[in-house]
């Protein structure tokens, strides 16, 4: 069994909440949008709604069309979830294309579907908005983040703090969607234990509290998803809030 809690919060530097959630029927989704005029807002509610509409209907119709194929190397999940990004990335840039108003905008994406069958959750992200799987107090960050830091300092040197040297570096995007009218990205299927905390974020949340505080956090509420939820908004916006800041977490109880 699954319970989740989800909570976005404009911060304290922000005029608009250009995040977008949504946390229903085992599909969890954080995308947090850029660009001027409301638009980062618009390329947020977008991908949110893309991808949410192909989820359900995939669920629902066996004879569903998959624009992109199918691949069998991943899982009936797995599909689906690449299926919906490359939808939402398309429609984001046809949109950003469309007006002027929309010129630039983009959004990223964090997004992980639960199997109804299977303790297995598929995940995927685009952006710098990450996934974390907390279990038995450890925190570990499942997604990468697709910046200018992971380009200089690659996979092998994580362990090397991105920004040392280089302020601003690991902000600078080299993926969202919107930005091209394709996109590359993993999609990972991830099996899950009784006790099993995911947390789903953007980087107003992470620009703020590093990993290891996060995990305290978590793990002080770990049978109150909604307390946790908001602790961490809090603590974020106390360290500064000089963004938009959404989360969702997800406890499985077994």
């Amino acid at each position: 069994m699954l319970f989740s809690h989800s909570l976005t919060d404009i911060g304290r530097k922000r005029a608009l909440n250009e995040d977008n959630l949504f946390a229903e029927d085992g599909l969890y989704l954080v995308c947090d949008g850029m660009g001027g005029h409301k638009a980062g807002e618009v390329a947020s509610q977008t991908a949110v709604e893309t991808i949410v509409r192909f989820i359900q209907r995939s669920d629902q119709d066996p004879e569903l069309t998959w624009p992109y194929g199918y691949n069998p190397q991943l899982s009936f999940n797995a599909n689906r979830l690449r299926t919906g990004v490359k939808l939402a990335n398309r429609t984001v840039y046809r949109k950003a294309n469309s007006s002027e108003e929309y010129t630039g905008m983009g959004t990223t994406v964090a997004v992980a579907l639960f199997s109804k069958t299977k303790t297995v959750m598929s995940y995927a992200n685009v952006g710098d908005s990450r996934i974390y799987l907390i279990r038995s107090g450890v925190i570990m960050q499942l997604t990468r983040d697709d910046s200018l830091a992971n380009v200089v300092w690659p996979e092998e040197s994580w362990d090397a703090p991105p920004a040392a040297g280089s302020p601003g570096v690991k902000h600078v995007l080299t993926k969202a969607l919107g930005a091209r009218e394709d996109v590359e990205f993993k999609v990972v299927d991830q099996s899950i234990a009784p006790g099993d905390l995911v947390l789903l974020c953007s980087d107003g949340l992470t620009n703020m509290i590093p990993d290891a505080r996060i995990c305290e956090i978590v793990s002080a509420f770990a049978t109150d998803v909604a307390a946790a939820c908001d602790e961490l908004v809090s603590e974020a916006n106390n360290q500064g809030g000089r963004d938009n800041i959404s989360v969702i977490l997800v406890r499985h109880s077994g």
